[in-house]
């Protein structure tokens, strides 16, 4: 089955240049956004969204002379299916707004100062088989001739076509997964919810808990359609409550392996997931994911939280780890500023390239979880490809149910 087409719309490469910034200093190409005293707020009008989706960013914003070299940044982006581009189409636009005030984007509208507003219209329609550049350069902010200040920014769609995948089930009830592309579905994989002996030698976990007193030993396979097994998650490390409370800490997550067949009935290691719960009270359970390449160091590939009563989206982009120096040099360098430790990591995964990589939706508690999950074609080149993020939206999705209080019973799919 084909892919889903998909579309990004990309805003980045922002900086902000006035005439009190145009003379060189001693501080000449060393701005850094964090420090900048200017931020502004990314919107997407012209859009009906649902509730589980953000129309609006803020960020932070450089501020610097004609001297510096123009950031290369990815500042937000809108991901678009095939329903919403046709429900979209020519309507969309992007507005940022740039403010002066606050230090920290979280309370920049308290006390801000409005320097000036900006719109780029954008037509999908545009961008179908091809990326569609509809502003690259300074725009100014502000109307006044001697004090003119100027914005420089690109807004860019891209197609990015996508596989959908959709479990039939709770991951725990060994669901069948489909494969989705509009109104047709068709089963592609079916998985295995299983525990596991207690310290099998090839998943050790570590004694540092009261066995009574652990989630330990779930594993979920993914079998192809003819029952062959092409991709699992199994629990490295039990989740246990940290002493004196009943919550799974940061300081000792629980930790997934995900694997692949190896050849020969053996597998290797692929992708590692940590979990824990969120600590004051807080509902939002942390994660850490990881990609384990054979010749490099583990590189984190996304790391966030999820409300465990709302639920939330898993995502892994990849779009702003591209440097500079290992992309093509042009106007749409998007990189990120703080260095190229991801972007070198990855270039150690041949498997793994630059943009969106997958998605993975996960529900909120009392709702039967079915979770959907998107990965980019370009990560796909095989069966055991998609299998493997397919498993790690699996074990996410347990992971949600692991990091539960332990005063709080689970179901009995996940009581051994």
């Amino acid at each position: 089955m084909d892919p889903c087409p998909f579309q990004r719309i990309l805003v980045g490469n922002l900086a902000v240049k006035s005439p009190a910034s145009s003379k060189p200093s001693s501080f000449s190409g060393k701005v850094h956004p964090s420090t900048s005293p200017l931020f502004c707020k990314i919107q997407l009008k012209g859009v009906d969204w649902d509730d589980s989706v953000s129309c609006s960013n803020v960020c932070s914003v450089p501020v610097i002379t004609e001297w510096d070299p123009q950031p290369r940044s990815l500042a937000a982006s809108f991901d678009f299916s095939k329903p919403k581009i046709v429900k979209v189409s020519k309507k969309a636009q992007i507005k940022i707004s740039v403010y002066k005030g606050a230090a920290t984007p979280s309370c920049v509208f308290n006390s801000a100062k409005l320097i000036g507003k900006i719109s780029i219209p954008v037509d999908l329609t545009l961008a179908e088989s091809r990326p569609c550049t509809f502003h690259n350069g300074w725009l100014p902010l502000t109307k006044t001739t001697n004090q003119a200040q100027f914005l420089h920014l690109t807004v860019r769609v891209d197609p990015d076509p996508r596989f959908v995948f959709r479990f039939d089930g709770e991951p725990e009830c060994s669901p069948q997964v489909f494969q989705i592309k509009g109104d047709v579905k068709q089963p592609v994989f079916t998985c295995k919810f299983s525990f596991r002996d207690k310290n099998p030698a090839h998943f050790p976990s570590p004694n540092n808990a009261n066995s009574s007193a652990e989630r330990k030993g779930w594993s979920i396979t993914v079998h192809d359609l003819s029952g062959s097994p092409v991709a699992a998650a199994s629990m490295a490390t039990p989740f246990v409550p940290s002493p004196g409370s009943q919550r799974v800490s940061r300081s000792n997550p629980g930790a997934w392996l995900i694997i692949r067949p190896d050849g020969d009935g053996t597998w290797k290691p692929w992708g590692r997931l940590e979990a824990w719960r969120e600590p004051n009270n807080s509902n939002a359970v942390g994660y850490r994911f990881q990609i384990l390449p054979a010749t490099a160091d583990p590189v984190t590939l996304a790391a966030s939280t999820i409300s465990s009563q709302h639920g939330g989206k898993f995502t892994i982009d990849a779009t702003s780890g591209v440097t500079p120096l290992s992309t093509p040099r042009g106007s749409w360098d998007l990189g990120s500023g703080s260095g190229s430790s991801l972007d070198s990591g990855l270039e150690a995964i041949p498997f793994f390239s630059k943009g969106f990589v997958m998605s993975a939706t996960v529900d909120g508690e009392g709702k039967c979880s079915k979770p959907e999950v998107e990965v980019g074609v370009q990560h796909v080149t095989c069966t055991e490809d998609a299998a493997a993020f397919v498993a790690l939206a699996a074990a996410l999705d347990l992971s949600m149910d692991a990091c539960k209080l332990f005063s709080q019973k689970l179901r009995k799919e996940l009581r051994q």
